[in-house]
């Protein structure tokens, strides 16, 4: 069982920074691959990056070269540096997890999530 809690939602002007971080539970951490999606009004929630056991990073084309996935294993700890925020950057944003199967990662499949940080970017 993984509970995860995120935090660093806030709102900002467009142009601006934020770093969201989520603090993970349980002893097995490093094992799961992890993820953040979002969500904004009106639309499917989207998963925004990735990173694998290994460190692997992917992102979504909206938000590349603008956006950074980390872990700290050691802490338990996803974070997401988000940069040039813009206001279609506005979501509600989740982290998720799921174990790795045979080493990979399957991300359409994520078996826990936090309850979600809101972003809000204003123009």
């Amino acid at each position: 069982q993984v509970q995860l809690v995120e935090s660093g939602g806030d709102s900002v002007q467009a142009g601006g920074s934020l770093r969201l971080s989520c603090a993970a539970s349980g002893h097995t951490y490093s094992t799961y691959c992890m993820a953040w999606f979002r969500q904004a009004p009106g639309k499917e929630r989207e998963r925004v990056a990735s990173i694998d056991l290994g460190g692997i990073t992917t992102y979504a084309d909206s938000v590349k070269g603008r956006f950074t996935i980390s872990r700290d294993n050691a802490k338990n700890s996803l974070y997401l540096q988000m940069n040039s925020l813009k206001p279609e950057d506005t979501a509600m944003y989740y982290c998720a997890a799921v174990a790795a199967y045979l080493g990979r990662c399957y991300y359409y499949a994520m078996t826990y999530w936090g309850k979600g940080t809101l972003v809000t970017i204003s123009s």
